[in-house]
């Protein structure tokens, strides 16, 4: 029976290997691959071969590394073989329900720091039980643990943070000076040497000082590598001189080899030495399995582990279904994919673009100190001295046709072959490193040295590099506390409370990563579309009826929660408004982008112009519909929160009826996403304007409703902020229909419907026409006013040529009556 158990949780630790690699591959695959495909190198998916090849060699080099899972933070002797099975569940379900709450929270995070310190954390705890009950003094804690190596591991990879950044500056600057930003002609004196330098260090890095943590590699070979170093650095720098010089002198691309050679080899180092991250710890609890069943299973609670002392070389084989897996993810995991766009888009060198990190305190202080610094570098650094940097500092035009790469070729390769040096130094001598901030790390200090942090973007980037370390210490003691929590519970509460978290985990992974994420496709299918106005149009089709329907299920949650008078689940409403809002506002943002792209000479301008511009236009209003949701339940949130009334009755009713008219919008929105048709906007405008006129008459009921039901006026105010809420959407989305419409109406060559060009008639629809002053005209029937406003269309109107951008800009029109609506977006 015990034999059972204990096999069970083995392989559920297996198992839970197999998904985080997975996981993992998918979210840190970007930090080998960003580059080659950024700087648009060699097609996807000759980069994917390469990182491919990379990752499955790189995970055979990573049987050194094993040792830290197995011994590295602590003294397994000390331990018995329950206590050691206990603290590596303990320290892989708390990784991952600590990384599943860090990455929810958008919190920076890193799987070799986390792994450490919750070893090091569920050791304590472990060592802490075992001491009080056997009665000792805690004071014998540091015993079990090898505080020597810990101080080692911790402080190296604290210390790559710094050294990669610094390293990276310094590098890329000197290299900058000598190729320029116009290497095309520098490159053909300098080439062959650069190529030479990169491909020996890379080879010198990863394979010969890595050589002894190679599970085939045998020890004759590694005294060969060992006793010729010099001579095969020699041999090597020479080699591929002379090949980069031949490629530079047949006008073949060498920055091809070396980017794609650094892409091999960081994906080597990644495997390396991040494999241990993930599959470490179950491999070194079937170490202690297959020891314990081999000792003829003596009792759990006496057998010490010495064997997990032992040096012995991780098989082989586990090593290269490890690299399968990683391989496997790389080609068929769309999150993956979806992560990589994302971060090449966030680290595109253009000034102004949407920054991964949002400005700090911290950040805006470093940022004031370094332009005084920087301000009085220049004043005492001799005139020709700068005159010369600038020189070499000076911009390449970019050509029509082509978008700005987010980094050239030289910077690129600084940040695969300098990432992959530090990270391969470290797997040598078996620390590890965080991949992810190394390669971060160091991409900032390229960024920095190519003068890419302008006034427009230093803040942002000088926070995202306090973000990072202020990370890695909040992941540090996060980590350590969280682990040893669960190995508490462990201890105390034993298997039952083991096989609880192993299904939470599960589901948590399942949920968190394997879930459909609408959103991200959005933001792909945006980052794609350059001058692609198809693509423009389908981003918008697909963004409308998503968002919609998700701000119409927080709607439909803030009125549920409001009438059932729960605070917790309002503000938890709240914040759900707010990030669709932030979704909407990062989406917006990549006009900018496209902005940038400059069309090819086969391209109608004018209409890749428009198109732009409806996107802007489509994006802005659906913000501000997001905007009004929140604004709506921030209102609501507060009511509550006050204790005040919550109004029943009639005004309830009105409340819940709008409320759902509003589906009724959303079931045109999504027949328009398929069709965007002409009816299909007359069904939207129709629904809208019965909405309005209903809003209308509630608004105007309202002063009879207070002095027949004696409404307070919090509660009276709750009520029209309820209204104004809900017209406000309303508005914004039968305006991102029209726009629709007329887009597809450009992007087919057709002229846009006389309707949508009738200023009169889309102002009464949004409601900015003086309604209020004639009772008449809101107690009107909507039907009759459409068939008017549909006759009104009927004549003859002076169509624009297609392309033409004052349609769009008409169609922006929002009620004047009310703040929220005031004016078409003008950000």
């Amino acid at each position: 029976m015990i034999e059972t158990i204990f096999c069970i949780l083995v392989g559920f630790l297996l198992i839970l290997a197999c998904i985080d690699l997975f996981v993992g591959v998918s979210n840190d695959a970007v930090n080998f691959l960003n580059s080659a495909v950024g700087c648009r190198i060699a097609p996807m998916k000759i980069v994917l071969l390469v990182a491919s090849l990379g990752v499955l060699i790189g995970a055979t080099f990573s049987s050194g590394m094993m040792e830290v899972a197995r011994s590295g933070m602590f003294r397994p002797e000390l331990f018995s073989f329950y206590d050691v099975i206990f603290i590596f569940c303990a320290v892989m379900i708390a990784d991952v329900l600590l990384l599943n709450i860090f990455n929810s929270l958008g919190l920076p995070t890193s799987t070799t720091v986390s792994i450490i310190f919750e070893l090091l954390g569920a050791a304590v705890l472990a060592a802490a039980y075992k001491l009080h009950t056997e009665g000792a003094s805690y004071s014998e804690i540091l015993e079990y643990i090898k505080t020597d190596r810990t101080t080692t591991i911790v402080s190296a990879i604290l210390a790559s943070v710094v050294v990669a950044f610094f390293s990276g500056a310094l590098v890329q600057f000197i290299l900058r000076l000598f190729f320029t930003f116009r290497f095309q002609n520098t490159y053909r004196y300098l080439g062959g040497v650069f190529c030479g330098l990169s491909i020996t260090s890379i080879v010198y890095f990863l394979v010969m000082k890595g050589a002894k943590g190679a599970s085939f590699m045998k020890p004759e070979y590694i005294e060969f590598i060992n006793t010729h170093t010099t001579t095969l650095i020699w041999i090597f720098f020479i080699l591929f001189t002379v090949v980069g010089q031949i490629m530079v002198f047949l006008k073949w691309n060498v920055f091809r080899l070396i980017i794609l050679s650094g892409t091999f080899a960081l994906a080597f180092s990644f495997a390396g030495n991040d494999l241990v991250n993930f599959v470490g710890v179950p491999l070194a609890a079937l170490d202690a399995l297959l020891a314990w069943m081999g000792a003829g299973q003596p009792d759990i609670h006496s057998m010490a582990m010495d064997t997990l002392n032992t040096n012995a070389a991780a098989p082989t084989i586990f090593l290269v279904i490890s690299g399968l897996v990683m391989v496997v993810t790389l080609w068929v995991s769309r999150k993956a994919h979806l992560v990589l766009q994302t971060s090449i888009n966030l680290s595109s060198s253009s000034h102004g673009e949407h920054e991964q990190f949002g400005a700090s305190a911290p950040g805006r202080v470093v940022t004031r100190f370094g332009l005084g610094v920087a301000r009085a570098c220049k004043r005492f650094m001799p005139s020709l001295v700068a005159a010369f940097i600038g020189s070499r500092y000076i911009k390449a035009p970019v050509v029509k046709g082509e978008a700005h790469l987010p980094f050239d070729y030289v910077r690129a390769s600084v940040n695969l072959v300098l990432a992959s040096i530090l990270i391969a130094s470290a797997t040598s001598l078996k620390l590890p490193l965080s991949t992810t901030y190394v390669t971060f790390m160091v991409a900032m200090g390229t960024s920095f040295a190519d003068g890419a942090w302008s006034r427009e973007s230093a803040v942002y980037r000088i926070s995202g590099v306090i973000t990072v370390i202020a990370g890695w210490f909040l992941t540090a003691m996060s980590a350590f506390l969280f682990a040893a929590v669960v190995a508490f519970l462990f201890f105390t509460c034993g298997y039952v409370a083991i096989m609880i978290l192993m299904v939470i985990s599960i589901l948590i992974i399942i949920r968190s990563n394997f879930a459909k994420q609408k959103t991200s496709e959005t933001t792909s299918l945006v980052m794609q579309a350059k001058d692609d106005n198809v693509k423009i149009l389908n981003s918008i089709s697909q963004a409308v009826p998503v968002y919609f329907d998700r701000q119409l299920e927080v709607v439909d949650r803030v009125m549920i929660n409001f009438f059932n008078d729960n605070e917790f689940k309002l503000r938890r409403d709240f914040n759900k408004a707010a990030n669709i809002e932030d979704e909407l506002a990062r989406i917006r943002s990549e006009y900018y982008s496209l902005a940038l792209y400059r069309p090819s000479n086969g391209t109608n301008n004018k209409l890749t112009s428009d198109a732009k511009h409806f996107f802007y236009l489509t994006f802005s209003n659906m913000r501000e519909a997001s905007k009004a949701l929140r604004l709506m339940s921030e209102r609501a949130v507060t009511h509550v929160a006050n204790r005040h009334t919550i109004f029943e009755g009639e005004m309830k009713e009105r409340v819940l009826d709008i409320t759902q008219r509003l589906h009724l919008i959303s079931q045109s929105l999504n027949v328009m996403a398929k069709e965007p048709s002409a009816a299909n906007v007359e069904a939207v405008v129709k629904l809208t304007k019965k909405l309005n006129r209903d809003i209308d008459r509630s608004q105007v009921d309202m002063v009879n409703i207070i002095g027949r039901q004696h409404v307070s006026m919090h509660s009276s105010e709750m009520f029209l902020a309820f209204l104004q809420g809900l017209r406000d959407m309303a508005n914004r989305y039968v305006a991102v229909a029209m726009m629709e419409r007329a887009l597809s109406q450009l992007v087919a060559g057709s002229k846009i419907d006389n309707t949508l060009q009738n200023a009169e008639f889309r102002s009464q629809v949004l409601g900015s026409t003086e309604r209020t002053d004639s009772e008449e005209m809101i107690l009107s029937p909507v039907e009759e006013e459409v068939e008017g406003a549909a006759a009104s269309s009927a004549a003859p109107a002076p169509a624009p040529a297609a392309g033409g951008a004052e349609p769009a800009a008409d169609s922006s029109a929002e009620p004047k009556e009310t703040s929220a609506t005031a004016t078409t977006e003008q950000k």
